[in-house]
């Protein structure tokens, strides 16, 4: 599929804005609603959107302290690897995991209540991941910037 100026202005929009109706989202492109309704349809099939989503305020739920986990394995085979992958998609306070380059092999961002919380997360819930050498963590001490936007 091969996006026109009209796809990527609906996609800038929704992506800042979700929550618009298909007739406030046509105004925004000069179209009617109709046209506007099947091009979001076919943004969806085609997969250029993935998903809506809320996004979450995590102080508020009382999740405010985001540390970064660099990961490295003890050994590297696809057992190992996919093992591990398995046992971080079951862990709640990591929301995000990356496949890294580098020092590390995975990046994990956790969301905790706190450093005891933390401390709990690590001991007992990363602890029983098996196979990993080593983890670092930075703790983060203030959100500058966080737009979830993909830059287009």
């Amino acid at each position: 599929m091969k996006l026109d100026k009209t796809d990527l202005r609906i996609l800038k929009i929704v992506q800042n804005n979700s929550n618009l109706t298909t007739k406030e989202l046509a105004a925004k492109v000069n179209l009617s609603v109709t046209p506007v309704f099947e091009r979001v349809k076919k943004l969806e099939k085609e997969g250029y959107i993935k998903k809506y989503i809320a996004i979450l305020d995590a102080e508020k739920l009382d999740k405010s302290l985001t540390v970064f986990c660099n990961i490295t394995l003890k050994e590297h085979t696809r057992e190992i690897g996919n093992q591990f992958v398995k046992d971080i998609m079951t862990l709640e306070e990591v929301t995000e995991c990356y496949n890294i380059s580098g020092d590390y092999d995975f990046l994990l961002k956790v969301l905790v209540k706190d450093m005891k919380h933390y401390q709990d997360f690590v001991l007992n819930n990363l602890g029983s991941v098996q196979n990993i050498g080593s983890a670092h963590s930075t703790f983060v001490m203030g959100e500058i910037k966080n737009s979830h936007a993909v830059p287009f």
